[in-house]
């Protein structure tokens, strides 16, 4: 049996191939919008790469930790952040200037600080300000800025010294490299192996005027100058 084709069926076709082609092209756009919604949103990240962290001392990474020794605390990142934060801190107040406990500071709310800048570490708790009212450029008289570079080649590179940043924050200590880098561990392991060895780490007289420790600080000081 065969069916006469007229201008109606015809315009019947088209009309129905029309409406396949319009549904066929927003069903992938629907699709990509219900995955959006579906795929969960990935977690903001401060400057060094290391996540945000909604609170301190409650479901967090970061917790307030005791510096020994100073009578101070301060919430950072739990582990090997804590071990070098808590070594820069220290030795800033065994070496350079007792710090007070107004004058140390940790973790802070993203909403509190400029993501945009190094700042931001704070929100992750991977950096601690030491004197946060003293952000300018300058203030650490020369003999005190020797010990403190000193200090940073302690810590080989993995922190970061807000003074040596574009926009200057002498107050800023920061962890420079990822969650995932290798030397994060390796420096931790070093210091909490200095906290069991006799005349190791923070508190022990270091003589930071000697040729070979001026030397690895003022290489330090001029790659770190250069990023």
């Amino acid at each position: 049996m065969s069916f006469p084709i007229t201008r109606r069926s015809i315009g019947k076709t088209g009309v129905l191939a029309g409406l396949a082609a319009a549904v066929s092209s927003v069903l992938p756009a629907v699709s990509a919008r219900a995955a959006e919604r579906r795929a969960p949103k990935r977690p903001g990240t401060s400057a060094n790469g290391w996540t945000f962290q909604a609170n301190a001392d409650l479901d967090s990474q970061v917790w307030t930790r005791p510096v020994a020794g100073t009578g101070l605390s301060v919430p950072v990142w739990i582990g090997d952040v804590e071990a070098i934060l808590l070594h820069v801190a220290r030795r800033f107040h065994y070496e350079i200037e007792q710090i007070q406990p107004a004058d140390l500071t940790g973790w802070r709310p993203v909403g509190d600080i400029d993501k945009d800048l190094p700042e931001s570490n704070l929100a992750s708790g991977t950096a601690i300000r030491i004197r946060p009212g003293s952000r300018a450029k300058g203030g650490f008289f020369p003999l005190q800025e020797l010990v403190l570079r000193d200090i940073l080649a302690d810590c080989e590179g993995v922190v970061r010294w807000g003074g040596d940043d574009q926009e200057v924050d002498e107050s800023l200590f920061s962890i420079a490299l990822g969650p995932r880098n290798k030397r994060v561990r390796t420096l931790a392991d070093k210091f909490r192996g200095w906290e069991t060895a006799p005349g190791e780490g923070a508190g022990v007289n270091v003589d930071f005027l000697a040729p070979s420790r001026r030397a690895r600080a003022t290489t330090l000081a001029r790659a770190q100058r250069r990023r």
